[in-house]
């Protein structure tokens, strides 16, 4: 067996692969097996073929499979976008002249809490004020050419605001979203991870996502099912789930660098009318900050 990363970062080049060897018990001795040509480790085509032909297992023999919800009781349209911040006065933070790098989701730079001495959860089990606010906008403050590598970069769109916002959902609302990577400061594939649920991959593509043309393409019958998404290179993926765990749980970039550069944000997701159902309070030995 043998694998080799994908990777669409600019400016940075892999040639590694990794490889296994299955030696059956009882099996003769043969010599050292073929190495298999490898693809580019930036082969966009024959990732993408593999990742959007996984399906899953939708059989009543499966007890771990439930259908995909048809009906929406929330749409968003979240984009991701790399973003420049200016330096603390008086440093040198290198960047992109002069500024240091950011990045956002719906144009907001997500930065944990802090002065309270809670975190955002006890904050929601509390009914706290001034940690987080309930304002994260359902699409991003300005329409443009997403993907558009040549776009004149609008001064609003490169500088996101920095803050703490979430998106409230009722419990077991269904949510449906379109998530849309931009060619701001750069154009790559970002893997998109949401904290304590799974959610269904309806459909993926490039470019721009277009209602019209792409609601077509959704799998409503055995989606795959995940909870991280690598949203295609310069393009989109629409996923659905259930809000059905309360709490506060974050969405963000697995990308190490991207997630403290705050392309970040969190839903807060309302207690259920039973007590299985409902945030249960801080354990006593809960650390304080």
């Amino acid at each position: 067996m043998a694998a080799s990363p994908y990777i669409t970062t600019q400016f940075i080049a892999i040639d590694d692969t990794t490889r296994g060897l299955v030696v059956y018990e009882g099996s003769p001795i043969s010599a050292a097996p073929l190495m298999p040509s490898m693809p580019a480790f930036n082969d966009t085509p024959t990732a993408h073929k593999f990742y959007t032909n996984i399906t899953g297992l939708s059989t009543a023999s499966n007890p771990h499979w439930h259908s995909c919800p048809r009906s929406v009781d929330e749409h968003m349209f979240i984009t991701f976008s790399l973003n420049l911040a200016p330096c603390p006065q008086n440093l040198t933070c290198g960047g992109i002249n002069g500024y240091k790098l950011s990045a956002s989701m719906n144009n907001e730079s997500f930065v944990l809490p802090s002065g309270r001495g809670m975190s955002m959860l006890e904050a929601f089990f509390n009914g706290a004020s001034g940690v987080y606010t309930t304002d994260f906008p359902d699409k991003p403050p300005l329409e443009f050419d997403y993907t558009n590598q040549n776009l004149s970069l609008d001064q609003s769109l490169l500088f996101a605001p920095k803050s703490t916002k979430v998106k409230k959902l009722k419990f077991n609302s269904t949510v449906e979203i379109v998530l849309q990577n931009t060619a701001l400061l750069g154009i790559e594939n970002h893997p998109i991870h949401i904290h304590g649920m799974n959610f269904y991959v309806l459909a993926q593509g490039f470019g721009n996502y277009n209602a019209t043309r792409d609601e077509a393409k959704f799998n409503l019958v055995n989606p795959q099912m995940r909870n991280t998404i690598a949203v295609p290179v310069g393009g989109w993926a629409v996923i659905r789930f259930k809000a059905k765990n309360p709490g506060i749980w974050l969405v963000h970039c697995h990308f190490d660098v991207h997630l403290p550069w705050g392309m970040a944000m969190a839903f807060e997701i309302e207690n259920g009318p039973t007590p299985s159902t409902t945030l249960p309070p801080p354990p006593h030995d809960l650390p304080k900050f």
